[in-house]
């Protein structure tokens, strides 16, 4: 087994991880989970197919496993509403802060709209790679894409708003 190819898919799997979890340790050990995985069933790869697809696939399915598991323990916070999200006090308005804010908005999003937002503008996947990975027909992909973009938009305004400060608009990069 060259092992080379799955070591480069190391760096966008950290990438992913980071912004899906929001944690650095959690993000490392979702990683190390995927490549375990991954070397345990090397075998069900198909040679010539998308291996970077394969890993994300792997990751996914991991993670959400993760969270349905804490869910069931208790262990997760049910999401938030954008009305408490006003009520949270705001840092002051710099470049690092938005940075911050941004992450903060993305984590709270569903996890099934954040999946495909960062699949597709992180990663730079296309909607039928990012439908093989989630396992929902791409017009599901699209539409969760669309709605996850809608609801960052007001996530990152009502954010500014409560810094005092206009976010400049997103722009739809895609």
């Amino acid at each position: 087994m060259n092992r080379q190819p799955l070591i480069d898919q190391i760096p966008a799997l950290r990438r992913y991880a980071r912004a899906l979890t929001g944690d650095a340790w959690a993000a490392d050990d979702l990683v190390q989970d995927t490549l375990e995985r991954a070397c345990a069933k090397w075998r069900l790869w198909l040679a010539g197919s998308d291996l970077r697809a394969w890993l994300f696939t792997l990751m996914h399915n991991l993670y959400v496993s993760q969270v349905r598991h804490r869910l069931r323990q208790g262990e997760l916070a049910q999401p938030q509403d954008l009305a408490e999200l006003a009520q949270e006090p705001a840092a002051p308005a710099s470049g690092a802060d938005s940075a911050i804010d941004l992450q903060r908005c993305l984590l709270r999003l569903p996890e099934e709209q954040r999946v495909v937002l960062l699949l597709v503008t992180l990663e730079d996947l296309s909607y039928a790679e990012v439908a093989r990975i989630t396992g929902v027909p791409v017009g599901t992909v699209m539409s969760r894409l669309s709605r996850a973009r809608s609801r960052l938009q007001e996530l990152m305004a009502a954010s500014a708003v409560a810094a005092g400060s206009v976010a400049p608009p997103l722009r739809r990069l895609k």
